[in-house]
């Protein structure tokens, strides 16, 4: 595949950046073809992505829904079959300002604007539509062989709640129509599993327009799953030496200045009160637990030997996420997480870390994610002296004290760079959802400099006091991001030890009704979840509705069941496993709740 650089340089292309190249060129033919049918369109940015590629439109008081666009698909064919040969050409500063502004192209110029004075901008132009761009793209429009528009978004110009929303367009490209294919077949697939709408369909949880974005309701189901995933964790937590605590939501300004997150976070926090005026009070619902957490620590005097204190909370937290970033549970304005905090001296740092990444391994296994997962050792920039706090030389010890520990554990880690906390690296175990999306689902941070901004110390062995190191973690991450992952990969079929409702008895005649409930209170003393279809309708219809509802086992009651005082057991998949007695039965379910959690 043939490919034109910014230079006019003309090569093959190099086969690892073959689908970057074609939907980077996917990407202006899609602008081309939405301004030949909105000529009031202004273009923003429009970059290649992972899966695909996608433009930011301002359409004025045009609004586009997803039936506008096989029309727009459409004049992208047109311009493609047109054989458009694609150059490049550059201009100085003052010149491409210049060409934007003649073109309308508002978004371009202000972009521009906050360039160097000395750049030189490259421009690549197919038929009349040129666009500012520092490529590579193919040759010819032609050379794109197989592409398709898949949905729409809003995105705020530069990414800033305070510009205008813009509409994003999304598409994808491939290298052959098979492949496309492929693709379009394994994204219909990923939207059966999609825990936005399967979560939904299975009454999981909801949202209303009323109570706002990123603010979703758990239904009964929902929130049974998370109560038993709560519990499990702190019941190992707690078998592991975590001391529970219970901190207040909300704090004045005054802690989140001395944290630092005041200063770096504000923006991503929810503020009660006139954030400017210092005459008055000012509160901020709290984005994460640890300053609340450190007044644990700082209660009273701390000794060398009540180290490491490992302080953990099932925290509920707020954070003012962008409107365009809301999806489902994934990613929400309210969760709740699995937080914890490690005061511990210099000499605990490997174990105490260790330990950290065994509870999060064991809680994923249990869950049944650890195949799903993948590691990155976030670092921060040093070039971004805003962001970050702290010395390059503190950094670079609690970096390289990282790298260490990774290394000797065998960790296989990739790098982010700009992806640290403001006061030191951490471990982030990534997870992608059914759409490729890949977001933060565990993290583990060493922190060698907030404890100081506290004034937190202990007393040594050597009687002198010292400043302890702090490890900031969560065992299995936000409830809500987890539970939205589990239905997606499970398709809603949870395993036992999960499922909102494990067993559901289904009676044949009314006859059946009276052992029905027996056996419910027998098996919830047991502790299963049970719950009872006592309507008149056939046998048949009961199965499958259960089945639907992806409800494990079915328990079938008829006369002869009643009579001996036994149950017919089926599940989901349609397995049938007969007559059994009730312990049988018991001795079974707890076997595989027992290999599932413990495998």
């Amino acid at each position: 595949m043939k490919i034109i650089y910014n230079n006019g340089t003309v090569a093959e292309c190099p086969a690892e950046e073959e689908l970057h190249v074609l939907r980077h060129t996917a990407a202006h033919i899609l602008a081309q073809a939405v301004k030949n049918l909105y000529p009031q369109a202004h273009f923003a940015y429009g970059p290649a992505t992972e899966n695909g590629f996608y433009y930011d439109v301002d359409l004025g008081d045009t609004k586009l829904t997803d039936g506008d666009l096989p029309a727009i698909e459409k004049e992208m064919q047109a311009i493609v079959k047109k054989n458009l040969p694609i150059k490049p050409f550059a201009l100085s500063r003052d010149e491409a300002i210049k060409l934007m502004e003649e073109r309308g192209e508002i978004y371009k110029v202000e972009h521009i604007g906050d360039l160097a004075e000395d750049v030189t901008l490259t421009f690549f132009q197919q038929g009349d539509y040129i666009d500012m761009c520092v490529g590579p793209h193919l040759c010819y429009t032609k050379a794109l062989k197989a592409f398709r528009l898949t949905q729409l978004s809003g995105a705020y110009w530069k990414n800033d709640k305070n510009n205008k929303m813009l509409t994003r367009i999304y598409g994808t490209a491939f290298g052959s129509k098979d492949e496309l294919e492929a693709y379009m077949k394994q994204q219909e697939e990923a939207r059966k599993r999609d825990h936005n709408k399967l979560g939904r369909e299975l009454e999981y949880f909801t949202t209303v327009e009323e109570i706002g974005q990123g603010l979703p309701i758990l239904l009964p189901k929902g929130a049974k799953v998370i109560q038993t995933l709560q519990r499990f964790v702190e019941d190992e937590e707690a078998r592991r030496g975590y001391l529970l605590t219970k901190t207040p939501y909300m704090a004045k300004r005054d802690l989140y200045r001395i944290s630092g997150h005041w200063d770096h976070y504000r923006d991503g926090m929810f503020i009660l009160g006139d954030a400017d005026d210092e005459t008055k009070e000012c509160f901020a619902l709290r984005p994460m637990t640890c300053p609340f957490q450190y007044q644990v620590f700082l209660n009273r005097q701390r000794s060398y030997r009540e180290l490491p204190m490992r302080l953990g909370e099932t925290s509920t937290l707020f954070r003012n996420e962008d409107s365009g970033e809301m999806h489902g549970l994934i990613r929400v304005r309210q969760f709740t997480i699995s937080e914890g905090h490690l005061i511990l001296r210099p000499d605990q740092l490997m174990k105490e870390f260790r330990d950290c990444l065994e509870l999060a391994r064991y809680m994923l296994t249990a869950v049944g994610l650890i195949e799903d997962v993948s590691y990155r050792f976030s670092q921060w920039d040093p070039a971004r002296t805003d962001k970050y706090e702290g010395t390059p030389e503190q950094w670079e010890i609690a970096q390289s004290t990282m790298k260490q520990i990774l290394d000797e554990l065998e960790v296989p880690y990739a790098i982010g760079i700009d992806e640290a906390a403001f006061y030191g690296p951490k471990l982030d175990i990534q997870i992608k959802n059914v759409f490729g999306k890949e977001d933060t689902l565990i993290t583990i941070q060493i922190d060698m400099l907030l404890a100081e901004k506290f004034g937190m110390e202990y007393v040594d062995s050597d009687g002198q006091k010292k400043t302890p190191y702090i490890i900031h973690r969560t065992s299995i991450g936000c409830y809500e991001r987890t539970l939205a992952l589990l239905i997606e990969k499970y398709a809603g079929a949870l395993p036992l030890w999960l499922a909102p409702e494990q067993v559901r008895i289904l009676t044949i005649t009314d006859r059946s009704d009276d052992w029905a409930y027996e056996l419910k209170a027998m098996l919830e003393a047991e502790g299963l979840r049970v719950e009872v279809d006592p309507r008149n309708e056939k046998i048949g219809f009961k199965i499958r509705e259960a089945q639907m509802e992806k409800v494990p086992y079915m328990i079938v009651l008829g006369d002869k069941e009643v009579e001996d005082k036994v149950v017919a057991l089926r599940d989901r998949k349609g397995g049938n496993f007969g007559v059994m007695s009730v312990d049988e039965m018991l001795a079974k379910l707890k076997q595989e709740i027992k290999d599932l959690v413990h495998d």
